[in-house]
């Protein structure tokens, strides 16, 4: 299973400054690619039910990326220690939290409130899988034409037109 996120893409879309990234990096080389394939493996493990997981790794739904990156930023932080008094850790940990539970909202969504490739095989996996504007006709689209020819007529009986 591949990551979504390198540990480049990853750098450039977390919070935390590169240096926290290159730090651990160099103390435990490989720590930061194997949360990336943990983290990715869990937000699959949640989205299974509902969307055709796993997602294409070379170009995955930019949610995806976003909710990994905030995930991962938490754990980089804690990795490299942190006091716990800090007003930004707080932050950090918020922020994962709300990754968390978008990513089970986004699995629990009967509405489909994220837009991700849905799984073709469960129930409502086909068909409309996007809002549109809700309309309704039994009337068949050639109805215009008699509607066309009965305002004709009529036009020639008044003697206008």
């Amino acid at each position: 299973m591949a990551a979504y996120l390198t540990v480049e893409t990853f750098t450039a879309l977390a919070i935390c400054p590169a240096e926290y990234v290159e730090y651990i990096e160099t103390q435990q080389p490989g720590w930061v690619d194997g949360q990336l394939a943990f983290w990715s493996g869990y937000i699959d493990s949640r989205l299974a039910k509902r969307y055709a997981t796993p997602f294409d790794s070379d170009s995955p739904p930019i949610v995806v990326q976003g909710w990994l990156a905030r995930l991962v930023t938490s754990r980089i932080y804690l990795k490299r220690g942190v006091d716990s008094t800090d007003a930004q850790i707080t932050a950090v940990q918020d922020d994962s939290k709300a990754a968390t539970d978008e990513i089970a909202e986004a699995a629990n969504a009967k509405d489909g409130l994220y837009e991700l490739p849905l799984r073709q095989d469960a129930p409502g996996g086909q068909g409309i899988s996007r809002g549109a504007p809700l309309a309704y006709t039994e009337t068949s689209p050639y109805v215009w034409m008699d509607q066309q020819e009965q305002i004709g007529r009529q036009e020639d009986r008044n003697g206008s037109g």
